[in-house]
C-alpha cells in the first residue's frame, strides 16, 4: 500500500427528515446565503423547507439562484460580489454537484482579498491547494447524488471552454444533509447520470494496478456491486427509499477520499471527458460513459490485473481466457450504462473523426499530455482512445 494522509472533517447527517437539523447546524446569528441552481429547488419545495428551518432562529437569509451545470465563472463572480456587498458569513448550497462546486469557489474567492479582481487566477493551481488562508464556512443540502462534492474539498469550474479543478483544505463542507427523499423528483436522466458518475469515480481509483490496498479494493467493489444492484431499480421506482438511500451513500463514499487513499489513481477518463463536455455541452456523466470503456480497450495491458479482478469480483466472470474475461467485463459495463439509458459511443451524439482533433487541441492547451496512473497517456494514446470511443 502507498503512503497516504487522509483527512475529512465533514459532518454527514443522513436520512429522511434530517433537514430538521439545519437549525442546529448553522450558526444562530449567521448572515446566510442560500445558493441553488436553475429552479428545481423552488419547484420541489426544497428551498421553502430549507428557509423554514433556518428561519427558526434570528438569522439573516439571502438567496443566489442560477448556478448552472458546469458552474460558470461569470455567474460565480456575480455571487462573489453579492457576498461581499451583503457581508455574508455562511453559505448553504442546496442542489447537486454543480451548485456545491460553485459554492466552494464562492467561499474561497469571497474571502481571498488578495485575489479580489483576479478571481480567475484561483483556477490556475490544478490539483494543488490554492494559496488562501481560509474560506467562508458552508454546508450543503444534497438534492442530486453524483459527484461526492458534499464530502470532499474539490470543485470543477468552467470558464468558456476551460473546465478546471480547484482544491483547498478550506473547502470541505462543515456539514452535508443527505435526505434521499429530496432526490425523488429528479428526472430519470439525472439519476442515471449520477449512477454513471459514481461508478466511474470508483473505477478511476480502482482499475489501475495492484498496490495491496485490499480494504480500498473491496470497498470500491462493494460500491460498484451496489450500483449495479440498485441502479435500474431506483430509476424505475424513484420512491423506493432503500434503493435511493444506497445510491446517495455510494455517491458520497465514492469520492470522499477513502477508497483512493494509499492506492494509485487514474482520472484519465475525467480529463478527456471534461474536454468533451466543455466543447459540446454534453452532460459530464454521458461523456464519461463513452470514454471509460474505450480506455479499457486501449489500455487493457496496463490495467490487465485489475481488469481481471474487476471481471471476477464485480461481474462474477470466471470462465474463459484472460482476454475473453476482460472483453466480457467491458461489455457488461457498457450494457449496464446502456440499461440506464446512457449511450457508450460518441457517435450517439453525432461526433465523428473530425471532432477528435478539437479534443486533442484542448488537452494539449491544458497540459494534459501525460495522463493516467502511470503518466503514459500521451496525446497519441488519447487519440487512440477517442477513436475507440467513436
Amino acid at each position: 500500500m502507498l503512503n497516504f494522509s487522509f483527512y475529512n472533517p465533514t459532518n454527514i447527517v443522513f436520512g429522511e427528515g434530517q433537514l430538521q437539523e439545519l437549525d442546529n447546524l448553522v450558526p444562530k446569528d449567521a448572515r446566510v446565503l442560500i445558493t441553488y441552481g436553475g429552479g428545481s429547488a423552488q419547484r420541489t419545495g426544497a428551498l421553502d423547507r430549507v428557509k423554514a428551518e433556518l428561519g427558526k432562529s434570528e438569522r439573516s437569509l439571502f438567496e443566489f439562484a442560477g448556478i448552472p451545470a458546469n458552474p460558470a465563472l461569470t455567474v460565480l463572480l456575480q455571487a462573489i460580489e453579492y457576498v461581499r456587498e451583503n457581508r455574508i458569513d455562511f453559505l448553504l448550497a442546496v442542489g447537486g454537484g454543480s451548485v456545491m462546486d460553485g459554492t466552494k469557489f464562492i467561499a474561497l474567492a469571497s474571502y481571498a482579498k488578495e485575489f479580489q479582481g483576479r478571481e480567475r487566477e484561483l483556477m490556475n493551481f490544478g490539483f494543488n491547494p490554492v494559496p488562501v488562508a481560509s474560506a467562508i464556512p458552508f454546508g450543503t443540502v444534497v438534492t442530486l447524488p453524483a459527484t461526492g462534492s458534499e464530502m470532499n474539498n474539490g470543485a470543477v469550474i468552467s470558464d468558456g471552454e476551460d473546465k478546471l479543478p480547484v482544491f483547498s483544505p478550506y473547502t470541505f463542507p462543515r456539514f452535508s444533509i443527505l435526505d434521499p427523499t429530496l432526490t425523488y423528483t429528479l428526472p430519470a436522466t439525472q439519476v442515471a447520470n449520477g449512477i454513471v458518475d459514481t461508478f466511474i469515480h470508483t473505477v478511476e481509483q480502482y482499475i489501475t494496478y495492484p498496490a495491496e490496498g485490499r480494504f480500498q479494493d473491496r470497498t470500491a467493489e462493494g460500491i460498484l456491486q451496489t450500483l449495479v444492484e440498485v441502479g435500474k431499480k431506483t430509476i424505475d421506482d424513484p420512491s423506493d427509499y432503500d434503493a435511493r438511500a444506497n445510491l446517495v451513500w455510494c455517491s458520497t463514499m465514492a469520492l470522499n477520499g477513502l477508497i483512493g487513499a494509499g492506492v494509485p489513481q487514474d482520472w484519465n477518463t475525467h480529463m478527456i471527458g471534461h474536454e468533451i463536455t466543455a466543447l459540446t455541452g454534453i452532460d459530464h456523466a454521458k461523456t464519461l460513459a463513452t470514454i471509460q470503456p474505450a480506455i479499457w480497450r486501449v489500455r487493457r495491458q496496463e490495467k490487465r490485473e485489475k481488469l481481471l479482478q474487476y471481471a471476477e469480483r464485480v461481474w462474477s466472470i470466471t470462465e474463459g481466457g484472460e482476454e475473453e474475461r476482460i472483453d466480457q467485463a467491458i461489455a457488461r459495463t457498457e450494457e449496464f450504462f446502456q440499461s440506464l439509458g446512457i449511450p457508450t459511443r460518441l457517435s450517439a451524439y453525432d461526433l465523428g473523426e473530425d471532432f477528435i482533433g478539437r479534443v486533442l487541441t484542448s488537452l494539449e492547451r491544458h497540459g494534459m499530455t501525460a495522463l493516467s496512473e502511470r503518466g503514459d497517456v500521451t496525446l497519441e494514446v488519447s487519440k487512440r482512445i477517442l477513436q475507440a470511443a467513436l
